[in-house]
């Protein structure tokens, strides 16, 4: 069974001048369990070099890379899987384009959402915005705390949570049964040290 503990999605503006794939590789040694490549602003040949590089870092490790959206680019590079919006190719489309062997998330901001994309083949529902983000724009309200227990609550596969999650996030999610655990952005890539950052953010989410 897969680890959701600590989901990295990627930002190449946050990295800055750092190297991208050592940047992703230091939060991975702080405890990442996943890594979703979400790059808006690249060019198809971009995120085709970009996820073939983060899956030749990553396989020795056994983390799983998810492309965002794309799945031209997932196939291309034979990553581990893809994620989608509920505005992108639609999630029984994306099962048969990828197969079964290959992971499908799908992004989820209601109950009746997580549930037809968990009839539709998603492996997990990234369950959100939960709290404001300034790395989502394209997102038209928090579902908080409560909204999130709720799809939890409603599908059988894995959710993660999604959207401003930060240390302070980690403390607060814990209190729902079952969630499967965190996607950070900027908590980690912002961070001086993402090895560090991740390995905090971890550790509040796995506290007692």
């Amino acid at each position: 069974m897969r680890d959701w503990s600590l989901y990295l999605v990627t930002d190449r503006a946050l990295i800055g001048d750092r190297d991208f794939v050592a940047t992703v590789l230091k939060a991975v040694s702080g405890g990442v369990t996943a890594v979703q490549l979400r790059e808006k602003s690249a060019s198809t040949r971009e995120m085709v070099e970009l996820a073939r590089n983060l899956v030749r870092a990553l396989r020795p490790f056994r983390v799983p890379l998810i492309i965002n959206d794309r799945v031209d680019v997932a196939l291309a590079a034979d990553a581990d899987g893809v994620h989608i919006g509920q505005d992108d190719m639609d999630a029984t489309s994306a099962r048969h384009l990828i197969g079964r062997d290959r992971i499908l998330g799908v992004s989820a901001s209601t109950t009746a959402e997580a549930r037809a994309a968990e009839k539709a083949g998603a492996d997990y529902i990234g369950g959100g915005v939960v709290f404001d983000t300034s790395t989502k724009s394209d997102y038209t309200g928090t579902i908080g705390i409560e909204g999130l227990a709720r799809i939890v609550d409603a599908v059988d596969i894995p959710v993660v949570a999604i959207g401003g999650i930060g240390p302070g996030a980690a403390d607060s999610l814990r209190v729902i049964p079952g969630l499967a655990g965190l996607a950070v952005v900027s908590a980690i890539l912002k961070a001086p040290d993402p090895a560090t950052a991740a390995s905090d953010i971890l550790s509040r989410w796995r506290s007692a």
